[in-house]
């Protein structure tokens, strides 16, 4: 580089000796050290030093990668805790939420809190890099929620003096169907880290997969 001279305005380099004044702007050559930063590298980074791609941050609304699905799956999961999950034909009729039995049980609440968790776990992850850490974490909430259902459905409350007749509700059926999806999801959050699509530092206008 101590070999090199640039113009100011262009930055074209030029060997030391080789001329004074670039030919294109009649700007006299500086030492590269003495010149500022060039545009394009001051675009990628304002250090001069580009991120790499799988640790730029992605707009809020980005749902590509599983981020998108898992924040639906979260806020649709979480409605579904209220929604009903036993309806009780006998000694009364009543629709009974996954709120209503996690205040009888309390173990239940687990379901709930793993959706509610779930979703600033997705939202805060803008990077594909942070997406992939996050997968072991995001899986575990994703999957309370269907363990939770599934203990409930294989091992039922039985009642010992008083005759119970009931039959499940479709909240805990949407609860169980949510959370396989999200378990998927999360398995998979931040997609390959060996298929990145940019939107700088290509050729062309549109975006490029790095291989």
């Amino acid at each position: 580089m101590s070999d090199l001279v640039a113009c100011p305005f262009c930055h074209e380099l030029f060997a030391r000796g080789e001329a004074d004044v670039c030919p294109a702007c009649g700007l006299a050559l500086t030492d590269m050290s003495k010149l500022p930063p060039s545009h394009d590298a001051e675009a990628d980074d304002p250090f001069g030093i580009p991120l790499r791609p799988e640790l730029e941050e992605l707009a809020w609304w980005y749902a590509g990668r599983g981020r998108g699905l898992l924040i639906v799956c979260a806020v649709l999961g979480f409605l579904a805790f209220f929604a009903p999950w036993v309806d009780m034909k006998a000694p009364e009729i009543q629709l009974i939420s996954g709120f209503a039995l996690a205040k009888r049980t309390g173990w239940m609440w687990g379901a709930a809190v793993g959706w509610f968790v779930l979703l600033p776990v997705a939202l805060s992850r803008r990077s594909i890099d942070q997406m992939r850490g996050a997968r072991v974490a995001a899986a575990f909430l994703s999957a309370v929620p269907l363990v939770t259902a599934m203990i409930l459905l294989l091992k039922p409350p039985q009642a010992r003096l008083i005759p119970v007749r009931y039959a499940w509700g479709w909240g805990i059926w949407a609860t169980a169907a949510i959370a396989l999806v999200a378990l998927v999801a999360a398995i998979r959050f931040g997609g390959r880290a060996d298929d990145i699509r940019v939107s700088r530092g290509s050729s062309g206008d549109s975006p490029q997969a790095l291989h």
